[in-house]
């Protein structure tokens, strides 16, 4: 078997539209096509022993078992590898279940497709896959476990810790997007100028002030004490004279802790004598250079959690321990609870794996013990000193158990340091009783302090701390959602985009877009390129001025990684027909679809999908569309059109001459169409439509009729609003036009407007496009000729995979088909053609240049304007 290619699809796609993390696997079985699982003696038995939890898969025969059944009835390898994949990721610990494997139009070769939680792992979990079905076919050993443990560490590495995985889900729950910005836990909720940002549990609205105050232990116990705040004695000290003195003021027991110190990590409990003293000193300062020196308060750690100044959770914390049974040694127990699966490396799990440091050595020490002692039956021996969860501590909720006193002195702790996110340390007796009377004391306050112990305490209530987080970000039911309209089809994108941005933008709205030439907010170019990718889009809607999100989006990005929203206000398909057939499983307009049908099936519940009336295929998708549904015509008087009239759907075509919307039965003008700079006062039918389902998208997500037409109005055409897009150049005695048309669609629009168009001679510069298919090279050819009187056959760039040759072959051969007298040449270099064309043009003639490199294009023909106008200056002098 052979991997010909691995897609990570990381939202909307081909496959679902709600399932978005997939891997897309393209799996050549070579030989294996011949053999299904049931001509390979012994798979099924193999399989079952090397991967026994396989027996849970249902598959299609929808029960237990059901995969197994499938495999000794006969399927093919990618359908085995689909499963493998997941269930590899699932004993990781990845619970996935969503999987399909389709064959493809080429023998052999299958799209495999799973569900996936991390990408690295999912990336391995495909690979690994292959290598397993590879190893039960030829019956040799497998080391399934390995792969497991790989795939535990890259998840351990790059998934979400409990803390932000909590808010995250949280904020899902509430249907708040979130974007993962790099690959730590610095998270995105919502898009555009309504974000919030967050990283663990410190936020957009944390006090960089405030968080520095909390990680100074010194000043943060001062301001405390200064507050009558009950903290321990204790001074800061930074070597052993100081701390001589220190221990002579305060006296034992004491804690002895770095200064700058987190996790428990350096720090020392219960010391009561000058030797341990001098070496928790010494240990201490390994992580800090100034230590703090506290007297030590008997009691129990607790920690109380108190968000946006409101308590919401407590939880008693119990320092790492094991507990005896008469046979195993201290070593052997931890080394049981390690196993524990609840418990992890670091923060992923809800609870820390056990390590054995110089802490443990030192409480071990102080109880007489070592690693191989073997504990008494019932026999607790503590492993830590501090109780911190991430050196392996437990904790038990003690949420409803407070006195309210401690509730009022939490959240007064919290506004006093400033924290919107507080984690305050408690050692006391106890929280059922106000700890001003049994003595105990504020050790320290934790800015980003950790969610497991509330989340998934050892023992009690599991609590939703991240509720009161996402309250805060997003008060009164807020999403952090900005408009999303996204455009696609085959021809009329980018227009479409642009005037439906310059709609928004006009209207107030600080507008963000992409498109073919480049991402742009309010018209200032920010990036230039071929932008209408989910990349892009992400572009768009992490930039934190952007309000309103116009999002160009093609094919492309849509088959190779999904699309980067979770769902738009509006959908907009202008057409669909034959481009790019004939790559990438694309066969047919019915498969072109398929793939442009995922920006409408991500269009929310009230959302609205703008389809062309006039296009069958848009007609098709309407059909399975969930959201609501509006159209736009050239052709009202259409029976389907009349159809869907008298079906109350809403409708936006010409009328008298106006752009019009019939809503309700009623006609509301919009515009007239002769004002439309865009339409050329109507001539242009293509450039019609693409204004007629901007002006309806807009209208329906609630813009009003004046602001729509003030807008129409005043987007004036031209290679600096719409690049390639009809762009109209006067020259001396000649005119040209640059477009960007490279498909039989969009030629025939192009011919559409230049049949009208009297001219001495009209030359056209024209190229093949070297991917698409031979049919569609030769039908481009065939219409250029028919408008035509001239052609020039260039050639693109990048032939893509084709040669020079074949495509000029094929478009001599659409030049015949036309069976016109067309006179032509071949200049392949677009820059030599085009100065060419200008070298012979005569007065009265037009050129249409077919462009590949527009900006080339247009500087070239800006550089004959300017040499025209010097002469002519020149002669008037």
């Amino acid at each position: 078997m052979k991997i010909r290619k691995i897609q990570v699809l990381r939202g909307p796609n081909v496959w679902s539209n709600y399932r978005k993390k997939l891997i897309q696997m393209r799996l050549d079985l070579e030989e294996l096509e011949h053999y299904p699982t049931d001509r390979i003696p012994g798979f099924r038995d193999r399989l079952q022993k090397l991967i026994p939890s396989l027996v849970e898969h249902h598959c299609s025969e929808g029960k237990r078992g059901g995969f197994f059944l499938r495999v000794e009835l006969g399927t093919w390898m990618g359908h085995v590898i689909e499963h493998i994949a997941l269930e590899i990721q699932t004993i990781a610990g990845m619970d996935v279940g969503y999987g399909r494997t389709r064959s493809t139009n080429e023998e052999g070769v299958y799209n495999v497709v799973f569900a996936y939680t991390d990408e690295e792992a999912g990336l391995y979990a495909a690979h690994a896959a292959v290598r397993i079905a590879e190893a039960v076919i030829s019956n040799e050993e497998y080391d399934l476990y390995a792969d497991i443990n790989n795939m535990k560490e890259i998840c351990e590495s790059n998934c979400l810790g409990p803390s932000t995985k909590s808010i995250v889900e949280e904020a899902v729950k509430r249907g708040i997007p979130f974007i993962r910005l790099g690959n730590d836990s610095m998270v995105q909720l919502g898009y555009g100028a309504n974000q919030m940002r967050f990283q663990a549990t410190m936020t957009c609205k944390t006090s960089a002030l405030a968080v520095d105050l909390a990680c100074d232990k010194q000043r943060t116990k001062e301001l405390l004490g200064n507050a009558a705040i009950p903290v321990p004695k204790g001074e800061l000290c930074s070597n052993e004279t100081e701390l001589e003195e220190t221990i002579s003021a305060i006296g034992y027991p004491l804690v002895i802790k770095p200064l700058d110190g987190n996790q428990g990590k350096g720090a020392t409990i219960n010391i009561t004598d000058r030797d341990k003293a001098r070496e928790a000193f010494e240990h201490a300062k390994q992580y800090s250079r100034k230590v703090m020196v506290e007297r030590y308060i008997n009691g129990f750690d607790f920690r109380i959690l108190v968000i946006d100044n409101k308590y919401v959770a407590a939880a008693k914390r119990i320092p790492a321990h094991v507990t005896g049974n008469g046979h195993n040694s201290i070593q052997t127990l931890i080394d049981l609870v390690n196993f524990d699966t609840r418990r992890g490396n670091g923060h992923e799990n809800v609870l820390t794996k056990i390590k054995v440091d110089h802490d443990t050595e030192v409480m071990l020490e102080k109880a007489g013990y070592t690693l191989e002692t073997v504990l008494g039956k019932n026999e607790v021996v503590y492993l830590k000193s501090t109780a911190n969860l991430s050196t392996g501590g437990s904790s038990v909720d003690v949420t409803e158990d407070i006195h309210p006193d401690n509730i009022a002195l939490a959240e007064r702790i919290a506004r006093i340091i400033g924290l919107d996110i507080c984690g305050i340390d408690i050692m006391a007796q106890s929280l059922s009783e106000p700890i001003t009377e049994n003595s105990g004391a504020i050790l320290e306050v934790n800015a980003a302090p950790g969610f497991r112990m509330h989340l998934a305490p050892t023992q009690g209530k599991p609590r939703n701390v991240a509720a009161p987080v996402v309250d805060m970000l997003f008060p009164q039911g807020k999403t952090g959602r900005i408009p999303v309209i996204s455009i696609t089809g085959t021809n009329g994108k980018t227009t479409t985009t642009r005037l439906t941005a310059h709609i928004a933008q006009n209207s107030g709205f600080t507008t963000g877009f992409t498109t073919t030439d480049g991402i742009y907010v309010n018209n200032k170019l920010m990036m230039e390129g071929d932008t209408t990718g989910p990349a892009s889009a992400q572009y768009i809607l992490k930039d934190p001025s952007v309000e309103f999100a116009v999002l160009e989006t093609a094919r492309g990005g849509i088959l190779r990684s999904g699309i980067a929203f979770d769902q738009c206000d509006i959908g907009i398909i202008t057409n669909i027909k034959e481009d790019h057939l004939g790559l990438n499983d694309i066969h047919n307009l019915e498969d072109l679809a398929r793939v442009k049908s995922v920006v409408v099936h991500s269009v929310k519940k009230d959302g609205w999908a703008i389809l062309n009336a006039d296009d069958e295929h848009c007609l098709a998708i309407a059909e399975d569309l969930k959201c609501n549904v509006a159209y736009f015509t050239l052709e009202p008087e259409s029976e389907t059109v009349k159809q869907l009239i008298s079906n109350g759907k809403i409708i936006a075509f010409v009328e008298n001459g106006y752009i019009t919307v019939k809503k309700d039965g009623k006609d509301i003008r919009i515009a007239n169409v002769h004002n439309v700079p865009l339409t050329h006062g109507g001539k242009i039918k293509f450039m019609v439509a693409n204004t007629l389902a901007s002006a309806l998208a807009t209208y329906l997500w609630g813009f009003s009729v004046k602001q729509i037409s003030s807008a129409l109005q005043t987007f004036t055409p031209g290679y600096e609003l719409t690049p390639g897009r009809m762009n109209l150049f006067e020259l001396r005695s000649y005119h040209v036009m640059v477009d960007y048309a490279h498909n039989p669609h969009g030629y025939e629009a192009i011919e559409d407007y230049i049949k009208n168009i009297g001219a001495r001679k009209k030359i056209g510069i024209v190229s093949g496009i070297g991917d698409r298919r031979d049919e569609d090279i030769i039908e481009c050819a065939f219409i250029a000729a028919r408008m035509f009187d001239h052609i020039i056959i260039r050639q693109e760039g990048d032939l893509r995979g084709n040669t020079e040759e074949h495509i000029n072959d094929m478009m001599l051969q659409g030049l015949q088909k036309a069976g016109r007298n067309v006179t032509h040449e071949i200049i392949s270099d677009e820059e030599q053609a085009l100065r060419h064309a200008l070298l012979i043009a005569e007065e009265g003639d037009f050129i249409t240049a077919f462009a590949e490199d527009i900006n080339l294009v247009v500087s070239i023909i800006k550089e004959q304007q300017a040499k025209e106008d010097k002469e002519r200056l020149q002669h008037t002098a």
